[in-house]
């Protein structure tokens, strides 16, 4: 903080004070002794706090005639001095505002106090009555103070904050200190996830939960993580997918059901895969894969109006529409269009020959319509700017989905594709035990050849089928994907809070003490500027 000297200008920006991260800490702790000395505890339980930071603005005409004393709370985020005052802005969760205290109004030895062992970062109680400056600054005037909690650990860099993509997932709690426009990015998060639920919940579908611990994964096409369970001694997977427990609720007679919950895939992590992430899945009985379809423009519509408060948002420097109808493209048709392949031209050795020209690696024991799906995402799924509904993919390719007919080739069901992004994969389920059987014995099959993301045969799952399950379809939605696009966020760990990093080459020590980092002090502490 800035303090009162024989030159002003000496405590001023243009003076910073370098020092060591870790020789700071130890100026901090050396403060924090000061507290104990004049038995002040610097971590009291609780705060007398009055009003947050919107409240005083709100109220700001009532609080100003009255002349009523408020009491609020926040984080020192800058202090000024001038004269025998100290200007201060301190920042809670709803904003920030301007505190003045005065050696005159507290008593010398109070203000010297807090000039002395109060730093930017520490969370303040401030009790005082509002004014405006000369300068038309709304200010708080301090009468009284409190520490209520102790920073030993200086911020970043106040005009720069976080650097460091990757400082910054690893430090989210000084990225949120810093960036507003990342703190806003997770309440439009939090905004689009109770508006699904809002949107659910009014048209009957109920919230359930459903085993993050399976004793056998499915439900997608997937690598799983393994762990285990000692009390049990044996190995389980953390799930890839609910689905399979969801639809034997609709066994079980519950007609419309959902879950918004974490789902983990041991793959590959870019700008749309993340190892865990948020998935929203819906069973509705006696629908089929077109009432999703209209479904989904409805709540996707809904939310954009319930968040980014406009159907058309900017991703990337791409404007994207979301005027309905959106768009129905036939699978087989994008790939004819894109790669130049006739799917249903060629068997599966010929199309992987073809797709090894293209540059697609084949995967392992993969089947024909597996390898199509890779010269998809190649080839064709970036090209897919719009939201459109990629429809009707091979029937191979989906071992839970129905077939659009009993013989058909195609299944029923779509993905909705916006930017390259598949937002949502959606299918009438397969509810023909026998068939269903079949279709997993096949995924073993390929499974023994080598292609990992097979799916596996749930027998108990097989079992439930066996005792009836309605028509239905079912809802998969990549909510982090979602939420990504809304708020024009280049990858998903930009808008996961906390996204698994990997350690670093050459781990740092807690204090940071090996990245010799220094920072700009502004709080000079007065006893050290004298011995100057």
């Amino acid at each position: 903080m800035f303090l009162q000297g024989s030159n002003p200008r000496d405590y001023t920006r243009d003076r910073p004070f370098m020092a060591n991260i870790e020789e700071l800490r130890n100026e901090r702790l050396k403060k924090l002794k000061n507290f104990e000395s004049v038995r002040i505890w610097p971590y009291p339980r609780q705060s007398k706090r009055t009003h947050s930071i919107d409240m005083v603005f709100s109220d700001w005409n009532g609080l100003a005639e009255s002349e009523k004393e408020i009491v609020i709370a926040g984080r020192l985020r800058s202090t000024r001095g001038h004269g025998g005052m100290l200007f201060c802005d301190v920042a809670d969760g709803t904003g920030k505002i301007q505190v003045l205290l005065k050696k005159d109004g507290l008593g010398e030895k109070s203000y010297q106090f807090f000039a002395d062992n109060f730093d930017i970062g520490d969370f303040v109680e401030i009790r005082g009555t509002v004014f405006v400056t000369k300068r038309g600054e709304k200010t708080i005037q301090t009468s009284d103070y409190k520490m209520m909690a102790k920073s030993l650990r200086p911020l970043p860099d106040k005009w720069h904050g976080l650097q460091d993509t990757e400082e910054r997932y690893r430090k989210r709690y000084l990225d949120l200190i810093f960036n507003d426009e990342v703190k806003q990015k997770f309440v439009i998060r939090t905004k689009i996830i109770t508006a699904i639920r809002e949107f659910l919940d009014k048209r009957g579908f109920m919230e359930v939960e459903t085993p993050v611990l399976q004793s056998i994964y499915g439900g997608a096409a997937a690598k799983p993580f393994r762990t285990r369970i000692n009390a049990f001694d044996m190995e389980v997977f953390l799930r890839i997918s609910p689905e399979l427990f969801l639809k034997r609720l609709l066994v079980g007679g519950f007609e419309k059901v959902y879950e918004i919950g974490k789902c983990f895939r041991n793959e590959g992590v870019d700008k749309q895969h993340n190892p865990d992430f948020t998935m929203l899945e819906f069973y509705w009985a006696w629908a089929d894969y077109k009432d999703l379809m209209a479904m989904a423009e409805e709540m996707i519509r809904e939310v954009l109006d319930k968040t980014v408060k406009t159907g058309k948002i900017n991703y990337q420097g791409q404007e994207i529409d979301f005027s309905l109808p959106w768009p129905r493209v036939e699978f087989a048709d994008l790939l004819k269009k894109h790669a130049k392949i006739d799917y249903w031209d060629l068997n599966r050795d010929a199309l992987a020959k073809k797709a090894g020209k293209l540059g697609v690696e084949v995967a392992k024991g993969a089947g024909k319509a597996e390898i199509a799906d890779e010269i998809y995402k190649k080839y064709c799924r970036p090209k897919i700017i719009q939201p459109t509904f990629l429809i009707h993919y091979p029937a191979e390719c989906k071992p839970l989905a129905k077939r659009l007919r009993s013989d058909s080739p195609v299944l029923a069901n779509f993905q909705l594709i916006v930017n390259g992004f598949e937002i949502i994969n959606a299918f009438s389920e397969q509810n023909d035990p026998i068939e269903q059987a079949a279709r997993l014995k096949e995924q073993e099959e390929m499974f023994k050849l080598g292609f990992e993301e097979a799916q596996r045969t749930d027998t108990d799952f097989i079992e439930a089928l066996e005792h009836g399950m309605p028509p239905a379809a079912g809802f998969g939605m990549g909510i982090d994907r979602l939420a990504a696009l809304l708020t024009d966020s280049n990858a998903l760990r930009e808008i996961i809070l906390f996204p698994l990093m990997k350690p670093r080459t050459e781990p740092k020590s807690v204090d940071l003490n090996s990245r010799k980092e220094s920072i700009e002090i502004e709080n000079v502490n007065i006893k050290n500027q004298n011995d100057n």
